[in-house]
């Protein structure tokens, strides 16, 4: 029986960037990797869910229309408790900064699991820019035995923060990874000559009044640029699908789409001229596949891009987004400097470097302690949907960690 590693995964982006480790994971007879979603988001999580060919063992179902951070917080403690009990992981694995990865964490610090954090030491030292993923990093820190860091950035970070340092390792972000493997895929590669720009808006700091400004800025552009068209999948809360669809439904050129799926938003991006988005993710994504990313934050903690070039920071004042839109369009000697591919986040290893580190850890473990292994050991695991309270009501789901 191989170790078993409990990962947790809430949200779309996790499961993109935890999906190669999870392969990886499968393909190593010493590991067994038993997968927990919370579906904190669950439409756009069962899409990469099946594109990756992932089946969970565990399913918390915690979604419901209006979800707050705290109910989200709670209902992740609440409901992998039970899961934790039952499965007696050897090590639990989160990704990034939800509010998912720091109640799975919390939960696994509370039964002394140990944790691994991918994606450590982000920081933009602005403790409500991002909310609330910046306090969920810094605490997830805290919770955490070994830190994955994508960049050497990254790693001083968590260094200074006075993280020991053999706990500290420097392996890429598993985004390259999963990039590779989509294109490896036959995913359509596009040359990005066209006047496309993808844009995505959806983050909380930017709900309301940043949001409407944003919108503002697009109707611009496509006035002020003939041959510009823009297409932007909608994020599914309705605090963004409906003002979005009011100001912008009836806007030649521009083309509002449901949320696609991982695979589609590859396609597009490379596609498209440039990237507009408030998105952590895609400022990696669209360094990998060389398009230029101007982004509608006043922080980012990704400074690699934006020392790179790749990228620049350009807020949500619609008079500053146009502009340096305009400049990309009209100077290309500019959008050259920008539109070149770039490995800052890794070098599409990061999954194995991961899984090795994890093994190796609990292999010392083990030598450590020789009846450890033997002492945790379940029975035979079914895989399950954990509901509510009402005693948690089990209901068989799936068969196995990869389809």
């Amino acid at each position: 029986m191989g170790f078993r590693i409990l990962t947790v995964i809430g949200t779309r982006p996790e499961a993109i960037k935890l999906a190669p480790v999870i392969r990886q994971m499968a393909m190593q007879p010493s590991v067994e990797p038993v997968i927990c979603v919370t579906a904190q988001h669950r439409e756009m999580l069962d899409d990469v869910l099946r594109l990756f060919e992932i089946t969970p063992d565990y399913d918390l179902d915690i979604m419901k229309r209006h979800q707050t951070a705290s109910g989200v917080f709670a209902a992740v403690l609440e409901r992998i408790e039970p899961v934790i009990a039952e499965v007696r992981p050897h090590f639990a694995l989160v990704q990034g900064d939800t509010t998912t990865t720091v109640a799975a964490a919390l939960a696994a610090f509370h039964e002394r699991v140990p944790v691994g954090h991918v994606e450590a030491g982000l920081r933009t030292d602005r403790l409500y820019d991002p909310f609330p993923e910046e306090l969920n990093r810094r605490l997830t820190t805290q919770l955490t035995t070994l830190h994955f860091a994508a960049t050497q950035r990254a790693v001083d970070r968590l260094l200074v923060e006075g993280v020991t340092s053999d706990h500290v390792h420097l392996t890429g972000n598993p985004i390259v990874d999963a990039v590779r493997w989509i294109r490896a895929r036959g995913a359509h590669a596009g040359d990005g000559k066209g006047r496309m720009i993808l844009v995505t808006a959806h983050r909380r700091e930017n709900l309301g009044a940043p949001l409407a400004r944003i919108c503002a800025a697009l109707r611009m552009l496509v006035a002020e640029h003939p041959d510009v068209s823009i297409v932007y999948p909608v994020h599914p809360n309705p605090l963004v699908t409906e003002p979005v669809r009011a100001a912008l439904g009836a806007t030649p050129r521009i083309r509002l789409l449901p949320p696609v799926s991982y695979d589609e938003l590859l396609t597009y991006m490379e596609e498209a001229y440039l990237v507009l988005t408030d998105s952590g993710g895609l400022q990696e994504e669209a360094t990998v596949l060389g398009r230029p990313v101007l982004i509608m934050r006043e922080t980012t903690e990704r400074q690699e891009a934006i020392e790179a070039g790749a990228a620049e920071l350009v807020g949500t004042d619609p008079i500053r987004i146009v502009d340096r839109v305009t400049r990309l369009l009209r100077d290309p000697a500019a959008y050259a400097r920008m539109a070149t591919p770039r490995n800052l986040f890794g070098d599409g290893h990061a999954a194995e470097r991961i899984v090795d580190i994890i093994r190796e850890f609990l292999l010392a473990t083990e030598a450590a302690a020789p009846s450890a292994r033997e002492h945790a050991a379940p029975g035979p695991l079914e895989k399950k949907t954990v509901r509510p309270a009402q005693g948690h009501t089990s209901l068989r789901t799936g068969t196995g960690a990869l389809g």
